[in-house]
């Protein structure tokens, strides 16, 4: 893959993208991006638009209103060069059991119209990134789930796309199965793919992902990187940390809410010696409050910000109950 520029350089774009089936508006003027040689997490509720968003960038459902473009092609006008630089992995994948792992990659490759001699050598270098060059001969009804995952990974690898745009791809997978498939994404963005994940699975996407966009209700309520949705908060300028000492000294928490700007401090359950402080970053900050803890004269462990679990902040973000279809 050819190295980018040292400006920003994206995988996908998109702009004002919205779609309605009838009386339902699936999304409605969906805005985000997505940096090349990333993973992008793309996380919503059932019925956000995350199927109706795939299905766009996969030019499989041409856009009612907006632009998609990947790597800089349109994927309406230019959908021929488009399908050539995604591999699209759906959650609900249809195989030919009755072949085996190397005939179902050797018939998706000679699909991509890579030769013989091409297709071998392919075929063997997406069968080791995906640890099936012992299961190449067995049938492909005969493996579990998880091998099947990366069977479907690997025909997706077969024609060597840009970016890969993959529909819960740990579904039904056993914890160490997810844990493998995890790393081997990994290996796959340092090879220089960008990966676009559409999950359920969110505390496995804090960890993997770099950045993330949370659907809901046809809508993007946030977009950008990971860090800044776990420490995401309704009003921008609220910052939390979190402060750990070894004692506390009496008028401890009354010294620093006294501080300006300081809206909270409270001490975190089943922990005696730690607190959670919330402040305004515009009126206060955190060496300010460092400092006044400090004439206290007490013994500071840690003082890091406070970082939300993905859960937590998904929640903040979206809205109760499934968007009625």
């Amino acid at each position: 893959m050819t190295d980018t520029a040292t400006t920003q350089t994206y995988a996908l774009e998109i702009t004002g993208l919205s779609h309605s089936f009838k009386s339902h508006q699936a999304l409605n003027n969906v805005n985000f991006n997505v940096p090349a040689k990333s993973i992008h997490g793309f996380v919503g509720p059932n019925g956000a638009g995350k199927t109706t968003t795939l299905k766009a960038i996969a030019t499989l459902l041409k856009p009612q209103k907006g632009t998609v473009k990947v790597f800089g092609s349109n994927v309406v006008s230019h959908y021929k060069e488009v399908r050539t630089k995604i591999g699209f992995m759906p959650d609900h994948f249809s195989m030919y059991r009755q072949m085996s792992v190397f005939e179902y990659l050797d018939f998706f490759a000679a699909a991509y119209g890579l030769n013989l001699a091409e297709r071998d050598q392919v075929i063997g270098d997406v069968l080791s990134l995906t640890d099936m060059e012992g299961r190449k001969d067995d049938l492909i009804k005969g493996l579990s789930r998880g091998m099947q995952q990366r069977v479907s990974l690997a025909r997706v690898l077969v024609h060597d796309p840009d970016l890969l745009l993959l529909d819960e791809p740990a579904s039904g997978l056993d914890p160490r199965a997810r844990i493998e498939l995890m790393e081997i994404l990994q290996e796959l963005r340092n090879m220089g793919k960008t990966i676009f994940i559409s999950s359920h699975i969110l505390s496995e996407l804090a960890d993997l992902c770099d950045s993330v966009t949370i659907l809901d209700r046809g809508q993007v309520k946030y977009t950008g990187d990971m860090k800044g949705l776990l420490t995401h908060n309704s009003d921008e300028s609220e910052v939390t940390y979190q402060l750990s000492i070894t004692e506390t000294p009496e008028g401890f928490v009354d010294t620093l809410q006294s501080i300006e700007g300081v809206s909270t401090v409270e001490k975190i359950e089943n922990i005696n010696e730690k607190f959670k402080i919330a402040f305004n970053s515009e009126l206060c900050s955190r060496n300010k409050i460092l400092a006044k803890a400090l004439e206290l004269d007490v013994d500071v462990v840690e003082f890091k910000e406070d970082l939300k679990h993905l859960n937590e902040a998904f929640m903040n973000l979206t809205e109760a109950g499934v968007r009625e279809k």
